[in-house]
C-alpha cells in the first residue's frame, strides 16, 4: 500500500497541469461516488458532477509535492496529507493537503479532499 496515494494525487496534479479535458477524464475516474471537496475561498463542493465542472480552470503550470505523508485506517480507508508548492498563471501557491480516499469496488477513489493555504 505505500505511495499509492501518493501516486494517485501526483498523477492528479499532472493532470490538472495539462489542462481541463484531462484533469475531468483522470477526476471522473479516481472521484468517490459521494466526494467533498473543501477549498480555498470558503469553497465547499459535496456535488460530484458539480465538482468535475470545476476542473474546468486554468492548468497549473508546476508544482511539488512535500513531505506527504500516508496513514490507513484499515485496509480499506487512507489518509495523504502534504504541503504544495504550485504555481498557476504567475501566480504562486502554497497550501498543506488531506486527501481521504476510500476504497470502492477494490479500487481508491478520493472521498475528500481539502486546501488550507499558508
Amino acid at each position: 500500500m505505500e505511495n499509492e496515494l501518493v501516486a494517485l494525487e501526483t498523477e492528479g496534479w499532472h493532470a490538472l497541469s495539462i489542462g481541463p479535458a484531462k484533469a475531468t477524464a483522470f477526476y471522473s475516474t479516481v472521484l468517490a461516488r459521494e466526494p467533498v471537496m473543501v477549498l480555498t475561498g470558503g469553497l465547499r463542493l459535496t456535488n460530484r458532477d458539480r465538482i468535475l465542472e470545476s476542473m474546468g480552470g486554468p492548468p497549473w503550470s508546476a508544482f511539488e509535492i512535500i513531505e506527504p505523508r500516508e496513514d490507513y485506517l484499515g485496509n480499506d480507508v487512507g489518509v495523504l496529507t502534504y504541503k504544495v508548492r504550485a504555481d498557476r498563471e504567475g501566480t504562486p501557491y502554497t497550501a498543506l493537503l488531506s486527501s481521504v480516499y476510500a476504497k470502492e469496488d477494490g479500487e481508491w477513489k478520493l472521498a475528500l479532499h481539502q486546501h488550507t493555504p499558508y
